[in-house]
């Protein structure tokens, strides 16, 4: 047992050895915590104290450099200054530059506006047109198919632009098939410039069944063959929201040669660039073909003397050949003639000896030993 005394009022208590020694722990534990207590306000303090020690301390520093730094910073400013203010003189004399620059591309730039101003005008109004028509083709294709359209159009230039050209529907329908229009134009001697065989195509919007332009190319290819046609164009409304066709022309000569799908407000252009393109090359044809005549005529010409050398040189060799021959009849004449010049001297002679034996040839003679002759000349004598 021990016994324990209260500081307070003297009484004595008596516990047992585990009691006390729960209580001594508690006393101890109590004691140490007050001095650890008093230990961390003392900590405490002294971390206040040294805070602001070491505040004073870096006050002082950061006013040291502060005053440091003032100093720095004049001698950089300076320093700055100085390589700065080359740079300032460069950079205002750039921005002088680009301003005179600005000025004058602002200049250029008006003077080309002013120049091509007409030009843009008329462009931006045939834009809007396009963009007009593209916006009202719907509504403008109510009551009116896209043939009558296309017919339409061409009608209202056709004097102006197209006076000598034809532009009619295809009624030829012999060999099974036809397409919708043929457009024909020829120059002064009869000569095709250019043919088209187009091709309409529309459907309206609640259409079950939505075609493809791709499904009328190769009906229109054979009816360009068959009509004996240049060139192939699909005036399409098909495919309305697909990008390749609705930017205006598109050339699908890569499936179908010389062949083209335009929407309704390109039918009229498309006609004009072809036929421009047909006229350029007509041109160079002609051209060519005048170069070819030429060639032709150089060549009948070569032929024609090379054919008259030949002839001339069969006829020198026909005649060489006919004077040998002649030379030789000559020769054989000669020798002919010689002949008959020795049987002339022979016969010459022949006739001498024959004048002289008539020279002495007498009736004396001829009744000579013939007395019944004698007898006959005697009697003339006397008659």
């Amino acid at each position: 047992m021990s016994e324990i005394k209260c500081p307070k009022c003297g009484t004595t208590f008596k516990v047992d050895d585990s009691s006390y020694a729960d209580i001594l722990s508690q006393v101890r534990g109590a004691e140490f915590e007050a001095e650890l207590h008093a230990r961390l306000e003392e900590a405490k303090k002294q971390a206040v104290t040294d805070q602001k020690l070491s505040a004073a301390k870096l006050e002082a520093e950061i006013e040291k450099l502060k005053n440091e730094l003032k100093n720095t910073d004049t001698e950089k400013k300076l320093a700055i200054a100085e390589a700065i203010a080359p740079i300032e003189r460069q950079r205002d004399k750039l921005e002088n530059d680009l301003k005179l620059k600005e000025a004058e591309a602002k200049a250029n730039e008006t003077a080309l506006v002013e120049k091509y101003k007409g030009a843009i005008e008329v462009k931006n109004e045939e834009i809007e047109r396009l963009k007009d028509m593209k916006a009202k083709l719907s509504t403008k294709m109510v009551g009116e198919t896209l043939e009558q359209h296309c017919q339409n159009s061409f009608n209202q230039i056709r004097m102006a632009a197209f006076p000598s050209a034809y532009f009619e529907k295809d009624n030829d329908a012999r060999t099974g098939s036809k397409g919708d229009y043929i457009f024909r134009e020829c120059d002064e001697q009869g000569n095709e410039i250019i043919s088209i065989m187009f091709e309409m195509k529309n459907e309206n919007e609640t259409t079950a069944t939505k075609h493809k332009n791709e499904d009328f190319f190769k009906e229109l290819d054979k009816d360009r063959n068959e009509k004996k046609c240049e060139y192939a164009v699909l005036v399409s409304m098909l495919e309305a929201d697909s990008e390749l066709y609705n930017t205006g022309i598109v050339d699908v000569s890569y499936k179908y040669e010389k062949m083209y799908v335009v929407r309704p407000q390109f039918f009229i252009p498309i006609i004009t660039l072809l036929r421009n393109a047909a006229l350029n090359s007509m041109k160079y044809k002609k051209e060519l073909i005048a170069v070819k005549n030429q060639d032709v005529d150089i060549s009948n010409f070569e032929k024609d003397m090379n054919d008259w050398k030949d002839s001339w040189l069969n006829t020198m060799k026909n005649a060489g050949k006919k004077h040998v021959e002649a030379i030789e009849q000559i020769n054989k004449a000669i020798k002919d003639l010689e002949k008959t010049r020795d049987a002339l001297i022979l016969s010459d002679k022949h006739l001498a000896s024959a004048e002289g034996k008539l020279d002495n040839l007498t009736i004396k003679r001829l009744t000579r030993g013939n007395p019944t002759m004698k007898k006959k000349f005697d009697e003339l004598e006397k008659a």
